[in-house]
C-alpha cells in the first residue's frame, strides 16, 4: 500500500545513550544490534530537545534550574566534548510504491551529526541554524521497518566558564554558528551541554516524482490597499529520470469555523521539469480584490489566508503539496527626522512600538507549540506589538512565528552576533565572528527561507550591539536588499502596471520585503551609530521616565529593570535556604544596598535599589517581614515601575520617541530579573502594569507634571469622550472628584488634558488612591481605566501598612464554562463598602470589548444555581452582564457580615487558580499554570464592580479552585 503524500513528524519512541557507553557502531545499531528498550546505557530521549533535557527527564542529573543544582552538573569544559556526544535512536515504518520518494528531514541539529539508516551513513554538516534533508528512497528496508541512529556532536568550541562568569563566558562559542547564551550571561547560568542535540523537528516527507521546495509569497498593494497581487516563486525538484509534465496549482482561501476553508482564488500553470533537475518557477501574479489585511496587535484584526500549493504530475497524480498561513500586509520603516528613531508603518499607518526583548522559551530547548502559544499570547495580553529575538539566542522556530502571526506580534529577528562575544566583550572577544563565514551565511539564508512567509516577521538585524564582520555584513546587505516596491514610502500610483516590467518579480528575491539593519544600535536604534546607548538596566524612580533629560534617542532597543516573581515560585524553584529575603544594609549616604542570599545571586537577582540614585522601592512600603511580604511588596513595585516606563515613553509619542523594547519580557530559566512572567508561566504584577500602559487607547497620569494625559494610538479620532478622576483616601472618602467632558483626541496622538491638583489642596493625605476613567459620553462605555496609588513628594507608602487590617467587603459572582480540560470563568467582583459621596461615579465599569476573540469559546456549563435573595438589587447588578438567565452563577461574599461598617478601597487584589484541596499534597505547589486573566493585581473603590475573565486548562483528574487575596484581603476561595 502506498505511503500518503505529505509530512510525518518523528517525535515519539526515541532512545538516547552516551556515545562512550555504546559498544556498537552506527552501522551495527541500524542493522544487527538495535536497542529495543530503554535499558542502560539507553534511556528515553527528548526529541526535539537536547542531551541535557534528556538527562534531566530521566533524572540522571538534577534540575539545573532548581536552586544551585546546576553547579552539580559537570560542564562540558571539564568533561570534554565526548561526555555530551550522544546517540539518538528510533524506528519508523515506511514502504513506498512506484515513483514515490521520501526525504528524512532534520530542521535543526546542534552542532553536527552522523546519520545512519539501515546500515547506510550520511554525515551532516555543522551549524545550529540550518536544515538538513536526506533522500532515503533507495535505502529503505523492503519490509518497511527502518532503523535510524543519529550521533550528535556538541559545538566545536564550547568554551570555558571563567570563575567570575561574564557575558558569554570566555566567548569561545562565538567561533561557531550557534546560540551564544549557553556560556552564561548576566541573566542566566551556563548550559552545561551547550544545547547539544536534535533540537527541532524530525520528519519524513513523502512525494511523487516532483517535490515542492521553499515557496516564497509576497504581496503588493495598490489603490490604497484595496487591490493586492500575490506573487509566488517556487522551487521544483524532479527526482525522476524523465521529464515531468506538471500542473502547478495555487489556491488562496479564507478559514472558516470547524477547520473548513473557503477557496477564494485559484490558479493553475503547466510546467515542464527536466529529469533530475531543480528549477525555480515564478507564477503569474494572482489578483485579490479588497483583501482583509493583517494588522499588528492593537491596530486591527490579524486576518490570515490559507495558501495551498499542489503539483500534479502527468501519469502519477498529486506529487506534492504545501500550505501556509499568509497575511496581506506591507511593512515599511525609515529614520524619523523629528526624533531620530526608526519609525515603522504597517499598511501605511504609523505604529508606535511598545514591546520587549525575547531570548527563547526554554534554556534546554524543550520547545513546544503549547508553550509557544502561551508565551506569545502573554505578550499580546500585555498589549505589546513587537518582540525582538535577541542575537545571542535563536533563529526562532516556525511555531513561534505562527503564534506571532495569530496574535499580531511584529518580530525583529537578529542573526547570531553579540557585542560581548564578537569583539566588544570583557575581555575583548574575537571581532571576526565565527571561524566559518560561509557557514554563517548559509545558515542565514536558510533561516530567511524558513521564516520569510510569516506576516509577523518585520525586519532582519545583523547582531546585538555589534555588526557582523565586514564580509558577512556586506553580503547580508546584498542578499537582503529591498525590492524597489518596498523601499520606504514609495508611492507607485493606482495602477499595478506601473511596476516596471524590467524589475524582477519580488518573490524572486531572497526576501526583498523587509529592511536589513546591520546592528541593534545602528540606523534609527539607540543613537544610530553603534555606541552603547541602550539601557539602563536597573530600578528607576518612576517619575524619571517622564522627564526631559531621560533617554535622549528616538528608539530604545533595550531598557530593563526588576522582575521578582511571586513567593510561590520561589518556594517551587528553590530549597528553604533560598527563601531568605535580602539584607537591607544602610549606607552612609542614606541609601540602602540589598544583599541577597547566594541562591538569589546565582539566579541573577536584580535589587530594588540603586544606591546614589534610587532609594529602595520595597522599603517605601516598610521593611518586609518574610518572603511573602517581600514578594508582595515587590509586585507593587513591579506594577508601578513598568507602567511608568511605558507611560513615560508613550507620553512623548512621536515628539521624542518612536518606540521602546523592554529588556526583557521573560526568562528561559528560573531567573530573577527582567521578566513579566516566570519560567513556570505565572505573571508578575509588572505584566498587568504593562497591559494597562500599552492599551491602544489609554488615560494616564504624567508622574513628572501630574497632568492627566490621553493616548490614542489608533487610526481613528476619539470624539465626545470624557475623563472621570477621583481621589480616595485611606478612610474611604473621596476628597477630590472631577469630570473633564467633551474631549476630542486626534488619531496617533498623546494629549495633555489638565493637572490633577489634589496634592496642592489644603490637606492632602500622605498616601492616596487615584482612579482615572476615560469613557464615551454617549453610553458611559469605558475606554480605559487606570488606578494609581501615590504618596506626597518626599513621602513613602508606609501608611499603607496599617491599611492591611481594614478588611473591605467584597462580593464575587462567577460563571464557569468547561469544554474538555479547558475552563473559562467569568467573574464580576464588587467592592460593596458604602460611601457617603453623593456624586455619581462610573461604578459599573461597562468596558468596551474588542470585537475579535482569538481564543476558545465555551459552550457547556458546570455549576449549580444558587438560591437568589429576593429583592437584592446588588445581586441583580452583579449578574446583569451575564448573557443567560438562570445560568449557574455562584456568589461568594467576603468580609460581608462581620465588617459591614468598613469602607475603603479594596487594594491590589490578586486572583490565582489552584488544584482543589483534595488533590494537593503537603508542601506541593498547588497552582495551575498557565492562566490567562483579563486583569489581575487590580483595586476597587467603594461601590465599584469589575468584570474579570479567566481561561486555563487543567491536568487530568484535577478539580480547579480560584482564590482571591490582596493587600487588605486575606486569601479566600471564591470558586
Amino acid at each position: 500500500m502506498a505511503e500518503a503524500i505529505g509530512k510525518r513528524v518523528l517525535d515519539k519512541g526515541w532512545l538516547a545513550a552516551r556515545s562512550t557507553e555504546v559498544e556498537f557502531t552506527g552501522i551495527q545499531l541500524t542493522t544487527t544490534n538495535p536497542p529495543s528498550v530503554p535499558t542502560s546505557p539507553w534511556m528515553e530521549a527528548v526529541v526535539p530537545g537536547t542531551v541535557l533535557a534528556t538527562l534531566v527527564s530521566n533524572k540522571l542529573v538534577p534540575d539545573p534550574f532548581y536552586g544551585l543544582e546546576n553547579e552539580a552538573i559537570i560542564d562540558i569544559a571539564d568533561s570534554g566534548r565526548e561526555y555530551y556526544t550522544f546517540w539518538f535512536f528510533s524506528t519508523f515504518e515506511c514502504k513506498l510504491s512506484n515513483n514515490q520518494h521520501v526525504d528524512l528531514n532534520f530542521r535543526a541539529i546542534n552542532y553536527s551529526a552522523e546519520v545512519y539508516l539501515n546500515g547506510h551513513k550520511e554525515v551532516l554538516p555543522k551549524g545550529m541554524f540550518r536544515r538538513h534533508s536526506i533522500d532515503i528512497t533507495n535505502i529503505l528496508n523492503p519490509d518497511g521497518q527502518n532503523l535510524l541512529a543519529v550521533l550528535v556532536y556538541p559545538p566545536d568550541h564550547p568554551g570555558r566558564i571563567p570563575p567570575e562568569g561574564g557575558q558569554g563566558g570566555d566567548h569561545e562559542i562565538g567561533k561557531d554558528v550557534a546560540a551564544q547564551y549557553v556560556e552564561g550571561w548576566d541573566w542566566i547560568a551556563p548550559i552545561r551541554d551547550r544545547n547539544t542535540g536534535i533540537w527541532d523537528e524530525v520528519s519524513l516527507s513523502v512525494t511523487g516524482p516532483v517535490k515542492i521546495k521553499d515557496p516564497h509569497l509576497v504581496s503588493s498593494f495598490f489603490d490604497d490597499y484595496k487591490r493586492v497581487y500575490l506573487h509566488t516563486t517556487i522551487e521544483l525538484v524532479n527526482k525522476s529520470n524523465w521529464v515531468a509534465e506538471c500542473s502547478l496549482n495555487i489556491q488562496v482561501g479564507t478559514e472558516l469555523e470547524g477547520n473548513l476553508c473557503s477557496v477564494d482564488h485559484l490558479q493553475t500553470q503547466h510546467v515542464s521539469v527536466p529529469a533530475g533537475t531543480h528549477i525555480q518557477y515564478t507564477m503569474p501574479r494572482l489578483f485579490v480584490d479588497k483583501p482583509n489585511l493583517w494588522w499588528p496587535n492593537g491596530m486591527g484584526k490579524q486576518s490570515l489566508y490559507n495558501v495551498e500549493m499542489t503539483v500534479d504530475v502527468n501519469g502519477f497524480g498529486e506529487s506534492d503539496s504545501w500550505n501556509h498561513h499568509f497575511g496581506f500586509r506591507k511593512i515599511e520603516s525609515h529614520i524619523d527626522s523629528a526624533t531620530g528613531g526608526r519609525l515603522f508603518k504597517v499598511n501605511g499607518q504609523p505604529i508606535f512600538i511598545r514591546g520587549g526583548n525575547w531570548i527563547l522559551s526554554d534554556g534546554l530547548l524543550r520547545l513546544s507549540e503549547k508553550r509557544y502559544k502561551t508565551d506569545i499570547k502573554f505578550h499580546a495580553d500585555m498589549n505589546f506589538n513587537m518582540m525582538r529575538c535577541w542575537g545571542g539566542g535563536l533563529a526562532e522556530r516556525p511555531a513561534f512565528y505562527h503564534y506571532c502571526d495569530i496574535y499580531g506580534l511584529l518580530v525583529w529577528q537578529e542573526f547570531w552576533i553579540t557585542g560581548d562575544v564578537d569583539g566588544r566583550g570583557d575581555p575583548v572577544s574575537n571581532p571576526d565572528g565565527p571561524l566559518d563565514h560561509d557557514l554563517f551565511l548559509f545558515c542565514a539564508r536558510d533561516t530567511v527561507k524558513l521564516l520569510r512567509n510569516h506576516p509577523s516577521l518585520a525586519l532582519w538585524v545583523g547582531g546585538n550591539e555589534q555588526v557582523p564582520p565586514k564580509d558577512i555584513n556586506s553580503t547580508l546587505k546584498n542578499d537582503l536588499q529591498l525590492h524597489p516596491y518596498f523601499e520606504s514610502f514609495i508611492h507607485l500610483g493606482s495602477s499595478e502596471e506601473e511596476l516596471s516590467p524590467v524589475l524582477k518579480d519580488p518573490s524572486q528575491y531572497l526576501d526583498g520585503t523587509r529592511v536589513y539593519i546591520q546592528g541593534s544600535m545602528w540606523d534609527g536604534f539607540a543613537n544610530g551609530k553603534g555606541d552603547f546607548t541602550d539601557g539602563p538596566y536597573e530600578i528607576q524612580n518612576p517619575e524619571d521616565f517622564f522627564k526631559d533629560d531621560y533617554y535622549q534617542y528616538g528608539f530604545n532597543p533595550e531598557v530593563g529593570s526588576v522582575g521578582m516573581p511571586v513567593a510561590a515560585t520561589i518556594r517551587a524553584t528553590m530549597p528553604p535556604e533560598g527563601w531568605q529575603i535580602p539584607l537591607f544594609n544602610e549606607l552612609p549616604n542614606g541609601y540602602v544596598k540589598e544583599v541577597p542570599n547566594s541562591i538569589w545571586d546565582y539566579h541573577k537577582y536584580i535589587p530594588y535599589s540603586k544606591p546614589g540614585k534610587v532609594h529602595d522601592q520595597i522599603l517605601l512600603y516598610g521593611t518586609p517581614k518574610d518572603l511573602n511580604d517581600f514578594c508582595l511588596k515587590a509586585q507593587l513595585v513591579n506594577y508601578i515601575q513598568y507602567r511608568a516606563l511605558l507611560e513615560g515613553w508613550t507620553s512623548r509619542m512621536w515628539s521624542k520617541y518612536t518606540g521602546v523594547l523592554i529588556w526583557k519580557t521573560q526568562n528561559p530559566w528560573t531567573g530573577l530579573r527582567g521578566q513579566f512572567y516566570d519560567h513556570l508561566h505565572d505573571q508578575t504584577a509588572g505584566f498587568y502594569g504593562c497591559r494597562s500602559a500599552a492599551e491602544p487607547i489609554h488615560v494616564q497620569l504624567n508622574l513628572a507634571t501630574y497632568f492627566i494625559e490621553v493616548v490614542n494610538t489608533t487610526s481613528e479620532e476619539l470624539s465626545d469622550v470624557a475623563i472621570e478622576a477621583s481621589v480616595w483616601n485611606l478612610e474611604g472618602e473621596c476628597p477630590y472628584y472631577k469630570v473633564f467632558e467633551k474631549l476630542n483626541v486626534p488619531s496617533k496622538r498623546t494629549v495633555s488634558i489638565s493637572e490633577m491638583n489634589y496634592p496642592k489642596s489644603k490637606s492632602p493625605g500622605p498616601v492616596y488612591f487615584l482612579l482615572l476613567k476615560l469613557y464615551k459620553i454617549s453610553d458611559d462605555g469605558i475606554l480605559s481605566r487606570n488606578f494609581y496609588w501615590l504618596h506626597l513628594p518626599g513621602g513613602d507608602y508606609q501608611p499603607l501598612e496599617p491599611y492591611r487590617e481594614k478588611k473591605i467587603p467584597l462580593i464575587v459572582a462567577s460563571l464557569t464554562f468547561k469544554s474538555g480540560s479547558s475552563y473559562e470563568i467569568r467573574m464580576n467582583i464588587q467592592n460593596t463598602s458604602k460611601t457617603t459621596d453623593s456624586r455619581i461615579l462610573l461604578s459599573s465599569n461597562n468596558f468596551i470589548q474588542e470585537s475579535c476573540n482569538r481564543d476558545f469559546v465555551m459552550s457547556s456549563l458546570e455549576s449549580h444555581i444558587p438560591e437568589r435573595k429576593k429583592g437584592n438589587s446588588l445581586f441583580q447588578k452583579m449578574w446583569q452582564n451575564f448573557s443567560r438567565e438562570d445560568c449557574g452563577v455562584k456568589v461568594t461574599e467576603i468580609n460581608g457580615t462581620e465588617t459591614e461598617t468598613e469602607t475603603g478601597v479594596a487594594f491590589f487584589l490578586h486572583l490565582s487558580v489552584h488544584a482543589s484541596e483534595k488533590d494537593q499534597k503537603d508542601g506541593e505547589d498547588t497552582r495551575i499554570l498557565p492562566v490567562h486573566y483579563s486583569d489581575n493585581y487590580f483595586s476597587l473603590v467603594p461601590g465599584e464592580v469589575i468584570p474579570i475573565t479567566i481561561k486555563f486548562e487543567v491536568p487530568p483528574g484535577i478539580t480547579p479552585r480560584v482564590t482571591l487575596d490582596g493587600w487588605n484581603c486575606d486569601g479566600h476561595t471564591v470558586l
